[in-house]
């Protein structure tokens, strides 16, 4: 088979995905004509338009506006269910979905309407699709340590449905050892821990999420190139990155996805993984991302399976379900 055709076959698991940021335009006009909420597009063709933004602080800013339609727990279960569908035509079987709670329970969402909403469309996307799933619940950065604890307290009767904490929101000029003391926290209850570092921010910020926060995986990763000694600790450790291509190309992190590195820094060892981060708005699912790289940098077809591989060896599942999707990449 060709590389379009492989790319197609090969089961992936995704592994840095925003729910909030799966909210396609027109769902979120139906949901905000639904709950009589005001926003400021007539139009499906409105909203789209408003997803043309330039740099990371205004996809956020449109980013939190839309969060504001999201009030019921059907509104969670129909947002990630949309998700879900785009993960069966694309071959992702299993996803470990980050969920920014302080988004919703800031407009006073009660912390229980979002995560059983999310949580119902795991388990429909299980028993009806066969796709595997875990939330992550992710702490904004641009907020206080407090406000992180709080909502650290607040998941604890969740913890069953909550396999890891993480870190989002604006990265430069929030460093993650902001955090350091909420993260031990999150350790001590037994939560897994992941952070998004080294994508607007420095390699600095690489290794205050390794040293200090002491993270399972780092989410973005792609300046670490810029610190050799920090690739040789990322190669030495099997410390994955699950890096969003065509979000990077969205927000400028590269200027051409000819320019990209993944492919380079999966030559040199490092374990990264392909992900669509915020897909609505960035341009594309986990297959329009192998796509885009594929093209961009002549991906050949042990690659693509290489970065599918890694996906699950850097996935939470459990080992032996973990090989079993390996051996059937394998065998393609």
């Amino acid at each position: 088979m060709n590389q379009l055709e492989l790319i197609r076959a090969l089961p992936k698991a995704e592994l840095h995905v925003h729910i909030e940021g799966t909210f396609e335009p027109e769902l979120m006009f139906a949901i905000a004509q639904r709950n009589n909420i005001a926003i400021p597009y007539q139009s499906v063709e409105e909203v789209k338009e408003a997803y043309n933004f330039h740099n990371l602080q205004s996809f956020l800013d449109i980013y939190y506006a839309g969060a504001n339609v999201l009030v019921h727990e059907q509104d969670f279960y129909d947002l990630a269910w949309a998700y879900f569908e785009k993960c069966a035509e694309d071959q992702v079987v299993h996803t470990e979905m980050f969920f920014d709670p302080q988004t919703h329970t800031d407009r006073g969402i009660a912390f229980a309407t979002v995560i059983n909403g999310l949580q119902r469309a795991c388990d429909d996307a299980q028993s009806k699709l066969g796709i595997s799933s875990r939330l992550i619940m992710c702490f904004l950065r641009h907020l206080s340590e407090e406000a992180a604890f709080v909502t650290l307290e607040q998941a604890l009767p969740y913890k069953e449905q909550i396999i890891a904490v993480g870190l989002d929101s604006s990265e430069v000029g929030h460093p993650p050892a902001k955090f350091a003391r909420v993260f031990a926290k999150a350790r001590e209850y037994g939560f897994l821990v992941v952070a998004h570092a080294g994508e607007e921010g420095p390699p600095e910020y690489i290794w205050e999420a390794l040293d200090l926060l002491k993270v399972n995986r780092i989410d973005h990763g792609v300046r670490s190139e810029e610190d050799q000694a920090l690739m040789q600790r990322l190669i030495q450790d099997e410390m994955p990155l699950t890096v969003c291509p065509l979000s990077n190309l969205k927000l400028c992190v590269v200027q051409d996805m000819r320019q990209h590195n993944i492919r380079r820094l999966l030559q040199q060892g490092v374990k990264v993984t392909v992900n669509s981060d915020d897909p609505s708005y960035f341009g594309g699912y986990m297959n329009d991302n192998f796509i885009a790289i594929t093209e961009a940098l002549d991906l050949n077809a042990d690659e693509l399976k290489q970065l599918a591989i890694n996906s699950f060896e850097a996935s939470f599942l459990p080992a032996a379900q973990k090989q079993a999707w390996i051996e059937k990449i394998q065998a393609l």
